[in-house]
């Protein structure tokens, strides 16, 4: 299905959020909950499923959705007007917001679970599952990981600064929380950080993320969970939690 051809400005530069312009009849689709505001003649409408899928599509992907605790559901939002009409989404953290024209990125993108923010109508939005063992056990975010597919404009958030990496048959190693996304020609895997004095007093981990091969990989600087963490272990610092409430 050939995706809508959405215009966009983003906007903002610690607090994102992304407007899209819609011509009559054109179709965003996003996660629940990340619509900030919307003009006159946008009209939405919660569908199981991205709309890409016929009938048994939609419910195999809705069960891989419902095993990972992910939402069956998606907003469409749609120009039903006869003038272009714009609608604006935000991340749901502090962070930035990643534009891709997949039709750049061999019409496939893979990310986290939780990085996808809306994508032009068309757009294929699946769980997908890795299959090594070591990256589903140490990886941060388990098997679970979404894939991107079309032509189309699609909208991915993450945290702090975002920064793109190209690589050409090489080998980036990253914190397993840093990863937002990578172009689907990359291998990821996860490997020991290092030597076992390295692991244990590094404060750097004991797994990193290992992606390689030629493509693009997105980094984010600031994963939410480690934003989480910090400002917790401020409130108990602080004594605004209790010892045994941490957590």
């Amino acid at each position: 299905m050939q995706s809508h051809e959405v215009d966009y400005q983003i906007i903002g530069h610690d607090l994102q959020m992304v407007e899209v312009t819609l011509d009559p009849g054109e179709t965003v689709i996003a996660e629940a909950g990340t619509m900030t505001y919307m003009e006159q003649d946008i009209a939405f409408e919660t569908r199981m499923g991205d709309g890409s899928e016929g009938i048994m599509g939609k419910l195999w992907k809705a069960g891989k959705r419902l095993l990972t605790g992910e939402s069956l559901f998606f907003t469409h939002f749609t120009n039903k007007g006869s003038h272009p009409r714009r609608v604006a989404f935000a991340a749901p953290y502090p962070g930035s917001i990643i534009p891709l024209n997949l039709a750049e990125y061999g019409n496939e993108v893979i990310c986290q679970h939780d990085a996808f923010l809306v994508a032009a109508l068309g757009t294929d939005v699946d769980v997908v599952f890795q299959k090594r063992l070591g990256t589903g056990f140490f990886g941060g975010e388990g098997f679970i990981l979404q894939r991107l597919s079309g032509d189309g404009m699609a909208f991915l958030h993450a945290g702090g600064t975002v920064i793109r990496k190209d690589l050409a048959d090489e080998t980036l190693r990253l914190d397993t929380g840093c990863l937002v996304a990578f172009t689907a020609d990359i291998d990821y895997r996860i490997a020991l950080s290092g030597g076992l004095r390295s692991m244990l007093f590094g404060g750097e981990g004991i797994f990193l993320a290992t992606l390689s091969g030629t493509g693009s990989v997105w980094i984010q600087s600031l994963p939410f969970s480690r934003l989480a963490d910090r400002v917790i272990d401020q409130a108990y610092a602080a004594g605004r939690i209790l010892p045994g409430e941490k957590g």
